[in-house]
């Protein structure tokens, strides 16, 4: 499978691209796409970049995620010479993990690396809890710079900057971009997909995890919109199915090497 995302990601969502494609075609007519949990934005780029959809926004509650793909969109050439030139070694590990950590300390462009960094380095590309790839002694049979492969990562940059006037990003909580976005995600040629954090591990591989009660919060308000077409994906869990119970619903298996 083609993959066109510079990010790794522990939910990633790519493999769902073609199930979201027959969504879409069979329900939705000249397709704006929203994704409220981007991540690496996997299934939205598959689905700009085949002409299933014409245009697609992209929204992180996460400021480092957000940072990335504004970088990527608004200052492509400066973060594509960070790729070229910052070395991937443990010494820089550390140096990105505290823009990082105090990321209000420095430019979006630091950040937006810093992650991408981080995402590209550390086991699993999980950025909260993981350590780099290969360890801390760098003695494992992979080492840090294993998945960082400059050129790769410039060209997937460079074919997502091609198509950026077809991209928009948010940095908002998702109940208020809902509250905010109300009146076009109910329009006919809206379609919305949603993938919270896992219920059960969601706070072991993202930092803007939710508790139980975030879960229902995110199914009321969608319940309240009028007309809004969607799609929410999460873990195969009873208090999901319990949640969810009464909509339509369906098991899709993944294949994950996390």
């Amino acid at each position: 499978m083609v993959t066109y995302s510079p990010l790794r990601y522990p939910g990633g969502k790519a493999n769902l691209a073609p199930f979201l494609k027959g969504l879409i075609e069979n329900n939705v007519e000249d397709c704006s796409y929203f994704e409220l949990y981007a991540g690496g934005a996997g299934a939205a780029l598959d689905l700009l970049f085949s002409g299933a959809v014409h245009n697609i926004m992209l929204n992180d509650a996460d400021f480092h995620i957000f940072s990335f793909w504004h970088s990527l969109l608004n200052e492509t050439e400066s973060i594509i010479h960070l790729i070229e030139t910052e070395p991937v070694t443990l010494g820089n590990w550390y140096i990105q993990r505290d823009v990082y950590d105090n990321f209000k300390d420095y430019s979006m462009l630091d950040v937006g690396f810093a992650t991408l960094f981080l995402n590209r380095c550390n086991r699993s590309g999980i950025l909260t809890k993981a350590g780099p790839i290969g360890g801390f002694n760098q003695t494992g049979k992979y080492s840090i710079d294993c998945r960082f492969n400059r050129q790769d990562l410039i060209s997937r940059i460079e074919k997502i900057a091609n198509h950026a006037n077809d991209i928009q990003i948010s940095n908002l909580d998702t109940l208020d971009f809902l509250r905010q976005y109300h009146n076009v995600l109910s329009q006919e040629t809206s379609f919305m997909y949603l993938d919270p954090p896992y219920f059960k591990k969601g706070k072991s591989l993202y930092l803007n995890y939710y508790g139980p009660e975030d879960h229902v919060h995110l199914r009321d308000a969608l319940s309240n919109i009028r007309q809004l077409k969607w799609m929410v994906s999460y873990d195969d869990v009873e208090e999901i199915h319990q949640l969810y119970e009464g909509f339509n619903t369906c098991h899709h298996t993944l294949n994950y090497s996390l």
